[in-house]
């Protein structure tokens, strides 16, 4: 079983998202990378949550 890294499922989640919250962390995203960021660093864990949460709250107010 192979476990998808945190950046595939933001792959996977972005058509879920509002534009605002997509424009955001993609923005996020490519700073943190420009700057010389990793695609295992926590941060992008972070991001990850943040959107796991607006999905959430996104299938609660439904």
């Amino acid at each position: 079983m192979t476990t998808k890294t945190a950046m595939q499922q933001i792959e996977e989640l972005i058509t879920e998202m509002p534009l605002p919250v997509l424009k955001d962390v993609q923005r996020r995203l490519t700073d943190w990378a420009s700057s010389g960021g990793k695609e295992d660093d926590p941060y992008v864990e972070q991001q990850l949550r943040y959107m796991k949460h607006v999905r959430h709250a996104q299938h609660a107010g439904k």
